[in-house]
C-alpha cells in the first residue's frame, strides 16, 4: 500500500508546508496493478499489450482489466499475446467492486481513461500512472516510449505525487420521481451502490467528481434558471445555459471553455462558472474548498435542468429535487512525471498553448527607439 510522506515536515504553528514535499513511498511493493486503456482506439493495441506483458512476465504482478477490454476482437485474434490474457484479472463496471484490492493505476489513453479511473473508486483512490495517449493528455504527464523506465522508478518509491481534490456530490430525489427511478435500475439488472433510499422515501446518488458538476438547461429553448446557495444561504439565480462547479483540476476544462480562471490542482478551491450567463455582471467566483453548494429549480423555473458529472451519468433535475456539492475527502492521488509545478505549466503550454504567440523582434539601437518616441 502506498504511503504519502511530506519531507522535512515542520509541526510549528503557521507553517505552511511546501507542496513540492508530497512524496509516493510504498511500505510494502504493489502487487495488483489496475490497467485502464482507452477503448476504440486501435493505435493503444500494441503499447496496451506491451504493458500487461512487462507487469506480468517482468514485474510478476496481477493486473485487472476491463472485462471489455479483454474481450476486443482484435486482442482476442493475437494468439501471441493468449499466455498473458489468460493471466489478467477481469471486472465489470457496476458489477465488481476492485477498489480495496489495486495498489496502483496506471491508464492509456486522454484524459477521459483518468476520469473513468476516478470514478471507479468511491473512497480512497490508489496512485495513479497516466500516460499521454489521447488526443489532449492534460492530465497525463508520462511518455509511453520510456514507459518501462518510468514505472521503474514508481515502483522504487519517492516519486513526487500531486493530490487532485474531488468534489462529494449527493443529487436528492423528489418522492414523484421514487417509483420511477427504481423501475429503471431493476430493468438493468443491478441496483448501484451509490443509490440509497433515505428515510423520507427519497432516492439519494452519491457520486465523486474530479473535474466538475455541470447543470445546463438540457434540449429546453429556455434558459435555466436555478438558485444557487452556499451553507444553506441563497448566494444567486442562475438565468442562461447553466452553471459548472469544478475543482481546480476542472478548472482547465469546460470551466476554462466557459471564462474561468486556470487554479493550479493545489490550490483548495471550488470554482462557479456560468454558461453563458444573461446578466454581464455575472463573473466566475472561487470559494474555499469545504463549504457546501446546493443547486436547485427556482421555483419559477419554466423548465427544468439536467445535470452530468464528469460528463457521466447525466439526468434530468425537477422542482423538488436538490444537488448538494462539497470537497471530498477522498482525493485523486496523481504521480507526477516531474514535479507538480513544472507538469502542471508543460501542461498548459503543450495543451493548451498558454501565452504562445509570435514574439516581438527587439530594437537594434537607441536611435530607432527615439525615432519611434517622436
Amino acid at each position: 500500500m502506498p504511503v504519502l510522506l511530506p519531507s522535512g515536515q515542520n509541526n510549528r504553528r503557521g507553517h505552511i508546508q511546501d507542496p513540492a514535499s508530497q512524496r509516493l513511498t510504498w511500505s510494502k511493493p504493489p502487487l495488483n496493478v489496475l490497467v485502464i486503456r482507452k477503448i476504440r482506439d486501435e493505435t493503444l493495441l500494441e503499447p496496451f499489450k506491451e504493458l500487461c506483458r512487462f507487469l506480468v512476465e517482468e514485474k510478476h504482478l496481477m493486473v485487472y482489466v476491463e472485462k471489455k477490454v479483454v474481450d476486443d476482437g482484435s486482442l482476442m485474434k493475437d494468439e501471441s499475446f493468449s499466455p498473458i490474457r489468460n493471466q489478467l484479472c477481469t471486472f465489470r463496471e457496476g458489477y465488481d467492486d476492485i477498489s480495496e484490492c489495486i495498489d496502483l493505476i496506471i491508464c492509456l489513453g486522454g484524459d477521459g481513461t483518468l476520469l473513468y479511473a476516478s470514478s471507479l473508486f468511491q473512497g480512497s483512490v490508489p496512485p495513479v500512472m497516466a500516460f499521454r495517449l489521447g488526443s489532449l493528455g492534460f492530465l497525463t504527464p508520462f511518455k509511453f516510449e520510456s514507459f518501462k523506465t518510468e514505472v521503474d522508478k514508481v515502483f522504487e518509491g519517492n516519486a513526487a505525487i500531486i493530490l487532485r481534490s474531488r468534489l462529494k456530490v449527493k443529487v436528492v430525489k423528489g418522492m414523484f420521481q421514487r417509483n420511477e427511478q427504481l423501475f429503471s435500475t431493476q430493468e438493468n439488472g443491478i441496483v448501484p451502490n451509490n443509490h440509497i433510499n433515505n428515510e423520507a422515501g427519497k432516492i439519494t446518488l452519491q457520486l465523486q467528481v474530479l473535474n466538475e458538476v455541470v447543470v445546463d438547461r438540457g434540449p429546453s429553448s429556455y434558459l435555466s434558471n436555478v438558485d444557487l446557495y452556499l451553507d444553506g444561504r441563497l448566494i444567486t439565480s442562475v438565468q442562461g445555459d447553466g452553471v459548472i462547479v469544478s475543482t481546480p483540476t476542472g478548472s482547465t476544462a469546460y470551466a476554462a471553455a466557459a471564462g474561468a480562471s486556470m487554479i493550479h490542482p493545489n490550490v483548495p478551491a471550488i470554482m462557479v462558472t456560468p454558461i453563458c450567463p444573461h446578466s454581464l455582471s455575472f463573473r466566475p467566483i472561487v470559494v474555499p474548498a469545504g463549504v457546501e453548494l446546493m443547486i436547485t429549480l427556482s421555483p419559477d423555473a419554466r423548465n427544468t435542468a439536467w445535470v452530468s458529472f464528469d460528463g457521466r451519468k447525466r439526468q434530468e433535475i425537477q422542482h423538488g429535487d436538490s444537488i448538494k456539492i462539497t470537497t471530498s475527502c477522498f482525493p485523486v492521488p496523481s504521480i507526477c512525471c516531474h514535479d507538480l509545478v513544472y507538469d502542471w505549466f508543460d501542461s498548459l503550454a503543450q495543451c493548451l498553448h498558454w501565452n504562445v504567440r509570435k514574439k516581438q523582434t527587439r530594437l537594434t539601437d537607441a536611435s530607432d527607439s527615439s525615432e519611434t518616441e517622436n
